[in-house]
């Protein structure tokens, strides 16, 4: 089919990191996603929210104008958000007060689509849900380790959000009580012994690309190592399990890069801790769509905001007004979702 087919439609994603700001254009026919262009830029970090919300809106604009199809637009964003409002409440990585920015109204006033934010970690496990290697999966967790570990949960096949937006921080459930604080104020979270630096404490390297190589060459600190890390993934992974019994669990990030010298460790904890479902049906893989990931989810994410069935974490839109939907009197979260073309 091509893009003149009444059933296609282009989306927009873009994906903002401390250090790069990336993009995706994907095409949707029915169910089936493809994608079209993707690219990335420096993250104007420097320059503070503002700048950093004006660079988002520019990249967007000349998106749209490269692909004047583009029907919506969605936001990745390293942290906690606002859905109703569009706005952020905490960014990680990215300097300067982010806490009820707007950035969904700007970036809709911008390009003149409809706008909806999301976590990143949830754009990647969207991403990998239908493009990737979640493809065909009913129900997964995903977990993309970097700075920090990101979490997601699908369930029938559809990402879930919560309320809020934060649903599936996996990276944050205490599997030690007594553990290293974490950055996000609890003692002994899953991040707090599976981050990058963490990693690399483990495997005695400097950063987590050294630790895979040192792994792979078969030294023995660094096997060790991810075989710690292995185990307190496997711990917090097993706990998910239990709870929905998922299809497929799809681990990211730069360690990922390590393979099976991750993934065993992990699988064996899984047998040594899940005793109700059958781990012979919940298949451990690696992520599939590397760094484009949050971007290519995003744009999904923009495309299915609007759909019957959506959470609330996710279902409101910023309009072209700039305005998002609990800031539209007299529209309800839905009615501003559904009258998207």
């Amino acid at each position: 089919m091509t893009a003149t087919d009444p059933s296609t439609s282009h989306h927009l994603g873009i994906d903002l990191g401390g250090t790069n700001l990336k993009f995706a254009v994907v095409e949707r026919t029915g169910n089936v996603w493809r994608t079209l262009e993707q690219g990335r830029e420096a993250t104007r970090a420097g320059g503070g929210p503002d700048a950093v919300v004006a660079q988002i809106g520019g990249m967007a604009t000349a998106a749209v104008a490269r692909w004047p199809g583009i029907v919506t637009v969605g936001v990745g964003v390293p942290g906690l958000y606002d859905p109703a409002h569009g706005t952020t409440r905490f960014l990680v990585n990215v300097p300067g007060d982010w806490a009820g920015r707007p950035v969904a109204g700007p970036v809709a006033a911008a390009v003149g689509v409809p706008v909806a934010l999301i976590n990143d970690a949830r754009a990647f496990g969207l991403a990998e849900l239908r493009l990737g290697a979640g493809r065909g999966a009913s129900s997964l967790i995903g977990l993309t380790l970097g700075t920090g570990v990101g979490g997601v949960i699908a369930i029938d096949g559809r990402v879930h959000l919560g309320h809020d937006g934060t649903a599936g921080e996996i990276g944050h459930q205490t599997i030690d009580p007594d553990g290293p604080t974490c950055g996000c104020g609890n003692r002994g979270c899953v991040e707090a012994f599976a981050r990058a630096d963490r990693i690399a404490e483990a495997c005695g390297t400097d950063d987590v690309e050294a630790a895979v190589a040192a792994a792979r060459a078969g030294d023995e600190g660094a096997l060790a190592g991810l075989r710690r890390v292995g185990t307190a993934l496997g711990i917090g992974i097993a706990n998910v399990i239990v709870v929905i019994a998922p299809d497929l669990v799809v681990i990211g990030g730069g360690v990922a890069a390590a393979g099976d010298l991750l993934l065993d460790p992990i699988r064996d904890e899984l047998r040594r801790r899940v005793y109700t479902t059958a781990l012979d049906r919940v298949e451990v893989v690696t992520a599939e769509l590397g760094p484009w990931a949050g971007a290519i989810g995003a744009a999904i994410h923009g495309a299915e905001s609007g759909e019957p069935g959506e959470t609330a974490g996710g279902a409101a839109y910023a309009d072209a007004s700039g305005l998002g939907a609990a800031d539209r009197t007299g529209e309800t979260t839905r009615t501003a979702a559904t009258t998207i073309g």
